[in-house]
C-alpha cells in the first residue's frame, strides 16, 4: 500500500520546538526551582522519557512539551525518546525492565498499555504489577475522523454507508491491540457494523493514509488529528469525549451523534515508572508534574493541542490504569476479536 508523507517532518519539528519553547521560558513559570528537597536524587542527572510510538503521536508531542520544564525543575537533563514497536509493548518492556531508580520513565496512553494484556499472549509485562502510576498527564479524546473524498458527512450516514457495504471500508489504526483499534472494535460492536481494519506504525502514518484516501476512516487522539480537521484535510465526525470538548465545540459527541449512551474513549496519556521506584522519587516527580501541569499557561497549551489536564494523586492513577484493564478486557471478550 502506497503512503504519502503528508505530515512533513520539518514543520512538525518546528511545532515542537516551538512548543518546547513556550513551556521553557521563565517568563511564563518564573523562576526554576526544585519540587521538593528529594529532587536532589535527579540533579545533574540524565531521565530517560520513552515514548513507546514514532514520532509526531499524542505522546511524542506531550513529552516534548513536558520535557524542558521537567529538566528545569528537577535540575535534570530530559532526554526523550521513542521506542517504537509492537504497538507500543516494546517500550512500554523496556521500561518495565530498567532500574527502579525514576530515571527511565514512560510516558505513553495508558489505555493501550491496559488493552495489552488481553489481546497479546506472551506479554513479557504487566500493565499494573510492573509499573509505578506516577501521573495522569492530559485527556485527548479520539476524533472520529473520515477521508474527505468518503461520500458520508455525518455519523449516521457512516453506519448506513457500513451496513450498506459490510467490511468494505478501510478503519486505520496505528497498531494491532491498540487504543484507537479498540475504540473502532467497541463503535463496530455498538453499531452493528462491520470494517476492515488497517494497521500501521502509528498514529500519524495511519492519518496520512485516511487523509490521501488510502483508507477511509479511524479514531485518533485530537492531539495529533485536529490540526487535519481544521486543514481542512480529514473530516471530524464525532468526537468520543462524554460531552461537547472545549477545544471543538463544533463537532458533536459519539453519543449524541450516533445515540450510543456513555461511548467515551480516548487518549489518556500518562507516565509510569518501573514497579519498585522508592515512594519519595515517584512523589517528587509527581509532584513536578502536576505543578508544571496546573500552570494556566500550561492548561492554556494543552487546550490549543486539543487535550485537557487531568489532576489527581497517582494512587488515583493507579485505580484508573486497573479499571481500564477491566473495561477493555471486557469489550475484547464481548467482540470476539482475535489478534494473534
Amino acid at each position: 500500500m502506497k503512503r504519502n508523507c503528508l505530515l512533513p517532518r520539518r514543520a512538525a519539528v518546528r511545532a515542537l520546538v516551538q512548543a518546547a519553547a513556550l513551556v521553557g521560558t521563565t517568563a511564563l513559570f518564573g523562576t526554576a526551582q526544585a519540587a521538593d528537597p528529594a529532587s536532589a536524587h535527579f540533579k545533574g542527572k540524565n531521565i530517560r522519557i520513552i515514548v513507546p510510538n514514532p514520532a509526531a503521536g499524542t505522546s511524542d508531542i506531550l513529552a516534548r512539551v513536558l520535557a524542558p520544564r521537567m529538566g528545569e525543575l528537577l535540575g535534570a537533563n530530559i532526554l526523550v525518546e521513542n521506542k517504537a514497536g509492537a504497538t507500543g509493548n516494546l517500550g512500554s518492556d523496556f521500561v518495565a525492565k530498567a532500574p527502579a531508580d525514576g530515571l527511565t520513565l514512560l510516558l505513553t496512553d495508558i489505555g493501550s498499555l491496559a488493552i495489552a494484556p488481553s489481546v497479546f499472549r506472551g506479554l513479557p509485562f504487566d500493565p499494573v504489577k510492573d509499573f509505578a502510576p506516577v501521573s495522569l498527564v492530559a485527556y485527548s479524546p479520539h476524533i472520529l475522523a473520515a477521508s474527505p473524498g468518503l461520500p458520508v458527512k455525518d455519523v449516521k450516514e457512516l453506519i448506513a454507508l457500513a451496513k450498506a457495504k459490510p467490511d468494505s471500508l478501510n478503519f486505520a489504526i496505528s497498531g494491532t491491540g491498540g487504543a484507537n483499534h479498540l475504540a473502532g472494535i467497541d463503535f463496530a460492536l455498538r453499531t452493528g457494523i462491520a470494517w476492515t481494519y488497517v494497521p500501521y506504525k502509528g498514529g500519524a502514518q495511519a492519518i496520512n493514509d485516511v487523509v490521501a484516501g488510502q483508507a477511509d476512516v479511524l479514531f485518533n487522539g485530537m492531539v495529533a488529528t485536529y490540526p487535519m480537521v481544521k486543514g481542512g484535510k480529514l473530516k471530524a465526525l464525532a468526537i468520543s469525549s462524554s460531552k461537547r470538548f472545549p477545544a471543538a465545540p463544533e463537532i458533536p459527541t459519539v453519543a449524541e451523534a450516533a445515540q450510543l449512551e456513555g461511548f467515551e474513549t480516548g487518549s489518556f496519556q500518562g507516565v509510569v515508572a518501573p514497579a519498585g521506584t522508592p515512594a519519595p522519587v515517584v512523589a517528587t516527580l509527581h509532584a513536578t508534574l502536576q505543578k508544571i501541569l496546573a500552570t494556566p499557561e500550561m492548561q492554556k497549551r494543552l487546550q490549543e493541542l486539543g487535550a485537557e489536564y487531568q489532576p489527581g494523586s497517582s494512587a488515583e492513577f493507579g485505580n484508573f490504569i486497573k479499571k481500564e484493564k477491566e473495561r477493555w478486557a471486557k469489550v475484547v471478550k464481548d467482540s470476539g476479536a482475535k489478534f494473534d
